[in-house]
């Protein structure tokens, strides 16, 4: 055990930001830290860290815990290279490698006594130097460097040149040198681009300490990460699995704890009633069936409802009229800045009904090509767009409003057609309530600029959606709406997004962008890594098999995947086996008279029995 918190309560003057909020860390877990904005989970990670104390509760952390912490805005000083600041993690492996190299030089001039002492000196710091990968450190600085996106001809750049979201990535870039026994990650992927992200998920899961995640990347926190910790009404409830197996159980849960509750004081009310009607008959023997009854009632388990879910905003995009079947063809668009060429070859077409997500690392030109899309540049090329297209667009920047405008006159303006009543009803549907409507757009923060963005393409009732990074100011709730909305939605739709599981759910067509071109596939984003992976596996393979004439390796190759598989297999069907006699005994205690009295006994056995049924199912699945 790592660390222990319990009943953690934190206030602000009269603001309550936490209550009670208990969970563990164990060495080498992976876990993520969820909740809507402005839940307080940041203010967990500064006690955590010891920057702030808890008003109420505890926390207990082992014995030469050593924490490492990346804000979500990291502050960096000094005069050095990109290169010498992440080296500046290694300082102590640097300092045994001088202090070897001088025992070295002292063995070789020592006399013979005195050399024994040194070497014995040389030995034990040698292992510790060894198992701390002395030898590697400079491949590891490279390595870090090359995974979060820098190229070589950065490295010798000054750390004060680069941008906030740079220094940020060097931070973590630091921080994992660093490797601390718990790791600390207020949004770590805010900076990087999807290769990037890639390289951090298979670093964090090789990571040999403890890591705390707080993301809204979804897709990154379900590789991950194997526990689930959520704030939600200033408590907290701990999850056994990653964030697609906390977003399902929640919703069990919760349905559950309702239906058990609704069930509860359905049988109060009865037995209130029978009561009621007893002392209705006021005789002596009816007063003591009562009494009887109300002695029952006061020792009943009472069951607390659910409290209320965090209000989400409602979103449902319906085009005014349909498109035509060709939406749009793009042929040989090329854009250039000056002298530099961004992209060029860039071909592809979108079908009425097609949702495309645009990906591609930063820099590659993801962005201009929307706003080439929508008239802001010229190019060089061939673009046509369909017949009656009408186009809704949401700008990555947030600046398609009127900034000296209050929120009820900017859709006012937009749209003068609407009453005054109607506006306040959509704006609600989006969280603007009350005085709301009437903050200036100047004053809002992202994700209010991103609703009130959504609210206009909404009532524009567009039938080919662009939008450009829609999902990066908004909460996980906020998402899943906004994710819904566009599965739901009959038009086309062309995105940018670095969300992959946003794009896993709503794309059917993923356009790989280069500065050479985009290359089409036809699926989600889980069948373009699939795709991707084939394609690599296939080279690979390919190129083996030409090095050795007979195809030796290849068949090697073909017997260890066959012995993998069988293996595979074997270990399936165990698990089933175990699964099935669990699932077994789950439901020989259902049936047991104590359970049945019991209802929250009840209910959290038939929780787990239905968390073994759907493990069950996933097995079965997996053996075809």
């Amino acid at each position: 055990m790592l660390i222990t918190c319990s009943k953690l309560g934190k206030s602000f003057g009269v603001d309550e930001i936490l209550t009670d909020v208990s969970f563990i860390l164990e060495e080498r877990e992976k876990a993520a830290l969820v909740g809507v904005n402005g839940a307080g989970k940041t203010s967990v990670f500064r006690m955590l860290t010891g920057e702030w104390q808890p008003d109420s509760g505890s926390i207990m952390r082992s014995s030469d815990l050593e924490i490492g912490y990346l804000p979500q805005i990291a502050e960096l000083t000094g005069n050095l290279t990109l290169y010498e600041e992440l080296d500046s993690s290694l300082l102590h492996i640097h300092d045994m490698e001088r202090e070897l190299r001088r025992l070295e030089l002292k063995m070789a001039d020592d006399s013979l006594d005195s050399k024994t002492t040194t070497l014995q000196h040389y030995a034990k710091l040698l292992e510790e130097f060894e198992a701390k990968n002395g030898y590697e450190a400079s491949s590891r600085v490279k390595g870090v460097l090359k995974g979060l996106g820098f190229p070589e001809t950065m490295w010798t750049q000054p750390v004060t040149s680069l941008s906030g979201g740079q220094r940020t990535r060097v931070a973590l870039g630091k921080l994992l040198l660093t490797a601390p026994d718990l790791l600390l990650l207020d949004e770590p992927t805010n900076h990087l681009d999807l290769e990037s992200m890639l390289w951090l998920e298979n670093y964090l899961k090789d990571y040999k300490s403890a890591v705390l995640i707080i993301s809204h990347d979804r897709y990154f926190l379900d590789r991950v990460t194997t526990k689930t910790i959520e704030i939600e009404n200033k408590k907290s409830a701990v999850y056994n699995g990653n964030y697609s197996f906390y977003a399902k159980h929640k919703a069990i849960n919760r349905e559950n704890a309702l239906r058990i509750y609704l069930n509860q004081q359905k049988d109060i009310k009865r037995q209130q009633s029978i009561i009621r009607a007893y002392r209705a008959r006021a005789t002596e023997k009816n007063y003591i069936r009562a009494k009887s009854r109300e002695k029952l009632l006061d020792k009943m388990e009472k069951v607390d409802k659910p409290e209320s879910l965090p209000d989400q905003m409602r979103l449902i995009l319906t085009p005014k009229f349909e498109s035509g079947n060709d939406v749009l063809e793009v042929h040989n668009l090329q854009m250039s800045f000056g002298t530099k060429t961004i992209f060029q070859n860039a071909c592809f077409e979108l079908k009425k009904g097609e949702k495309a997500a645009l990906i591609g690392p930063n820099g590659v030109g993801k962005t201009t090509l929307l706003k080439i899309l929508m008239g802001k540049y010229q190019q060089s090329g061939h673009i046509k767009k369909g017949v009656n297209l009408r186009i809704g667009y949401y700008e990555q920047e947030l600046q398609n409003h009127n900034p000296n405008n209050q929120i009820f006159e900017e859709i006012a303006d937009t749209y003068p057609h609407l009453k005054n009543q109607n506006i306040r009803d959509v704006l609600a549907t989006f969280l603007f309530t009350g005085d709301d409507v009437f903050k200036p757009i100047s004053k809002l923060s992202g994700g209010e600029l991103g609703r009130l963005s959504l609210a206009k393409i909404m009532l524009d009732g567009s039938n080919f959606l662009i939008l450009d990074e829609p999902t990066n100011h908004l909460d996980l709730f906020s998402k899943e709406v906004l994710e819904q909305a566009l599965c739901n939605f009959t038009g086309t739709i062309l995105y940018v997004s670095h969300d992959r599981y946003f794009i896993n759910r709503t794309a059917t067509k993923i356009l790989e962008m280069s500065s050479e071109g985009i290359v089409e596939f036809l699926g989600n984003y889980d069948y373009y890594l699939e795709k991707k992976a084939e394609t690599q596996q296939k080279s690979e393979f390919e190129q083996e098999a030409g090095d050795t004439k007979n195809g030796y390796q290849a068949k090697r190759e073909q017997e260890r995947i066959s012995r993998k598989e069988e293996t595979r297999l074997k270990r399936l069907k165990n698990d089933i086996t175990n699964l099935e006699e669990a699932i077994a005994e789950l439901d020989k205690k259902l049936q047991l008279d104590e359970i049945a009295r019991n209802a929250t006994e009840a209910a959290n056995i038939f929780t787990k029995k239905t968390e073994l049924e759907d493990q069950l199912i996933t097995l079965y699945a997996a053996l075809d």
